[in-house]
């Protein structure tokens, strides 16, 4: 069995900047939940614009980062294209009860190439997206920062050398029917703050404690994003189980030839065809 090709190599600055800008959107999602209810971050009504302002710095912060350490130009162009699928994808079925192909390309990508190309394919997707269909707006930082965690995800699962066939398909399904819900409650933290002061009894209450807050939130996440969300997985999984071993083994196949791990180097012995040659 071959080893597993990594074609973004994650060193010590990477790993620091992905791990600071995963626990800043923890705090981004979740500060609704989080934040004392005497404390004035509990009664913003500003603070999502405030982290959809600063989770951009924070992600170019990480793609600068992982590109100074491991990103070479064959990376990119494997980037480009795979972000290029992903985000011509994204409209044939985002509007149609979640049904959204787009996850099932970045599941399989990351578990191919690694975590490291999968945060960066998962953000460059969704931002492509967005531009490609107008849907440019404060949740899209949000969007790129959780599809990230998608495709890093499924590149870090267990047993990338070994674990081949039926075992490994589904092992994928599971885990893209897992994180396709996710993504939808991951979200909806986002929005779910938004509705605060409708007088509902699934809107927010600043006042309130952890425990009543949770409530709400579970039960709007019920009612607003369940279809969605199971839409999502059911594609998913079918897409897995289905056109999973013919991608895997494609983009496996053009991971060999593209041969990340061998550095460019130019032969400065060569000779130099441009001059004339002594008689």
């Amino acid at each position: 069995m071959t080893a597993q090709v990594r074609a973004v190599r994650l060193g010590p600055k990477s790993i620091a900047a992905l791990v600071l800008v995963s626990v800043t959107g923890v705090f981004a999602f979740g500060w609704p939940l989080l934040a004392d209810p005497q404390s004035g971050v509990a009664h913003a009504k500003d603070a999502p614009w405030l982290f959809a302002a600063l989770l951009p710095l924070l992600l170019g912060v990480v793609l600068a980062t992982i590109s100074e350490s491991g990103l070479g130009a064959k990376a990119i162009a494997m980037i480009g294209v795979l972000a290029a699928v992903g985000a011509a994808l994204r409209p044939l079925g985002a509007g149609t009860a979640g049904l959204e192909p787009t996850f099932f390309l970045m599941i399989v990508a990351g578990r191919v190439l690694g975590p490291g190309f999968g945060y960066v394919l998962g953000s460059v997707t969704l931002f492509a997206s967005a531009l490609l269909t107008g849907g440019v707006g404060p949740w899209m930082p949000f969007q790129m920062m959780t599809m990230g965690w998608v495709a890093m995800g499924a590149g870090l699962l267990p047993g990338p050398d070994r674990l081949r066939g039926r075992a490994e398909l589904g092992m994928l399904a599971l885990y893209g029917a897992m994180a396709s819900f996710a993504y939808g409650f991951v979200m909806n933290l986002y929005g779910w703050p938004i509705l605060t002061g409708l007088g509902s009894g699934i809107s927010r209450d600043p006042g309130a404690p952890l425990h009543e807050n949770l409530a709400r939130f579970v039960a709007y996440h019920l009612a607003t994003s369940m279809g969605w969300d199971l839409g999502r997985a059911v594609i998913t999984v079918v897409l897995t189980l289905t056109l999973g071993p013919t991608i895997l083994k494609a983009l496996r196949r053009a991971t060999r030839k593209a041969a990340f791990e061998v550095p460019v180097t130019f032969d400065s012995d060569a000779e130099d065809l441009s001059r004339p040659s002594k008689p």
